[in-house]
């Protein structure tokens, strides 16, 4: 029995360290066995890491990316873009969630439904919907025509203010929902003390309820910062040629210019690039968590 028990346990730690090892560490594995290697025309279309007895393992493709400058602007790009939309969901977010977590009980399941029913459609439906609103002759600006707002249609689309709003439309649940978390515990004792004391709402907010919600805030930072960052879809269907994100980059290096070792190094930099936020925002949480 304890033989069993003891098997048992071990199917139950080792199965998701399984999963986690055949899906993450492996692919990952080979896309940085690709990012040392130099890419050739064939079948696949990069060198073997090991020839003739011999390794021939590369960093140019790593130093290539510290010279050209063009990796440069599609990261400051990207990095831009995600960062202003994860303000914006912030800054949206925040008043939602906390209407939320205040709203009593049927009321508040009402609007935790509304907030995750556009999961319901498919992501790319989504995408393609704000193209018929921002076109030329789009829903919005025949509106604003028809209201005699404007004389004639605006540039909604194919530029930086389209890429920003379906970044901010696609990602503000990712921001709801922690914030959500976070505000739901909120032991509202704690607020009617600092009223008790004489603190303004205004105040009681700053010092008591946002404090509080820091984990929902980072939690929902980084659920929107991280998938922003390396975003395909939105700024390529909605943004203009001057729209330049990494996200793009790997596109064209992958698919278009079949150039696989360095698309697979620009990876590998976005990969380290993000888990260095995400394990300082971890180690935030445990020391709030043990505090």
């Amino acid at each position: 029995m304890i033989g069993i028990g003891r098997l048992g346990r071990l199917l139950l730690i080792g199965l998701p360290f399984l999963w986690l090892g055949l899906f993450f560490l492996l692919p990952l594995v080979i896309v940085v066995k690709i990012s040392l290697a130099r890419s050739a025309i064939g079948i696949p279309p990069y060198t073997p890491l090991v020839a003739d007895g011999r390794v021939q393992a590369s960093l140019a493709n790593f130093a290539l990316l510290l010279h050209d400058d063009l990796y440069l602007r599609a990261w400051l790009g990207s990095l831009g873009n995600a960062a202003l939309a994860t303000v914006l969901c912030l800054l949206g977010g925040y008043p939602i969630a906390y209407a939320v977590a205040c709203a009593p009980g049927v009321r508040r399941q009402l609007l935790l439904f509304l907030v995750v029913l556009p999961f319901w459609t498919s992501f790319l439906i989504r995408v393609y919907s704000w193209i018929a609103i921002l076109k030329p002759n789009g829903f919005l600006n025949q509106l604003l025509l028809a209201l005699g707002l404007v004389a004639a249609p605006l540039p909604l689309l194919n530029n930086f203010f389209a890429v920003e709003l379906g970044l901010v439309y696609s990602y503000l649940p990712f921001m709801i929902l922690p914030l959500y978390g976070s505000l739901a515990k909120l032991d509202q004792s704690l607020l009617e003390a600092a009223a008790d004391l004489g603190a303004r709402p205004l105040p009681a907010f700053l010092r008591v309820t946002l404090p509080l919600s820091l984990p929902g805030i980072i939690a929902g930072s980084l659920l929107v910062m991280i998938p922003a960052v390396g975003e395909f879809v939105i700024p390529d269907l909605l943004g203009g040629p001057d729209t330049l994100m990494i996200g793009k980059v790997l596109w064209q290096e992958f698919f278009d210019n079949h150039d696989w070792p360095v698309a697979s190094a620009v990876a590998v930099v976005l990969i380290a690039a993000l888990a260095v936020p995400i394990l300082v925002a971890q180690r935030f949480v445990e020391r709030e968590r043990a505090a």
